[in-house]
């Protein structure tokens, strides 16, 4: 088995493949008299046709090592997981190679951060990590919703196993 160590989940290393989505140093603005800081526009939202949908994804939590044997891309749409908690969560990616995904990188995403793919990058399937919190966790997802087919998968002929960096 192949395998692929995580790293931290920065937005220089993850510019490639789409936005880090979490605070800045400083807010862009105060509202609410000055009790709430407006981080703003954190994600380039792309679609070719439809609309933005906002969804509640259940994801079952996982655990390192994890067997990557599939990534996915939306051509039509860039995607955004948000969690709903203060979890960290596995975020796998993966350059386009001819319309094939090359060697996939893993990052952790630590409490309070989430991502937005950009239209077309090769990604891996929302994947929450294990520990004392509940068996699944709480993401928001923001995607294309419109007609036509906006989902690929890559089936690898040999699984990636991640492990902790």
């Amino acid at each position: 088995m192949r395998v692929i160590r995580t790293q931290p989940l920065t937005a220089e290393a993850f510019a490639p493949f789409g936005d880090v989505i979490g605070l800045r140093a400083m807010a862009d603005r105060w509202l609410n008299q000055g009790l709430c800081a407006r981080h703003h526009d954190l994600a380039r939202l792309e679609f070719t046709d439809g609309r933005a949908g906002l969804s509640l994804f259940l994801a079952q939590r996982r655990g390192l090592p994890y067997t990557l044997g599939m990534v996915e891309r939306h051509p039509h749409g860039s995607q955004a997981f948000i969690p709903m908690a203060m979890e960290p969560f596995l975020v796998i990616v993966a350059p386009d190679q001819g319309d094939m995904p090359g060697c996939p990188l893993a990052f952790l995403a630590p409490p309070g951060q989430g991502v937005n793919f950009h239209r077309g990058t090769w990604h891996g399937v929302l994947t929450p990590l294990e520990g004392e919190q509940k068996a699944a966790a709480l993401f928001a997802v923001v995607d294309r919703i419109g007609a036509g087919a906006n989902l690929e998968e890559h089936w690898f002929e040999t699984p990636w196993q991640v492990v902790q960096g």
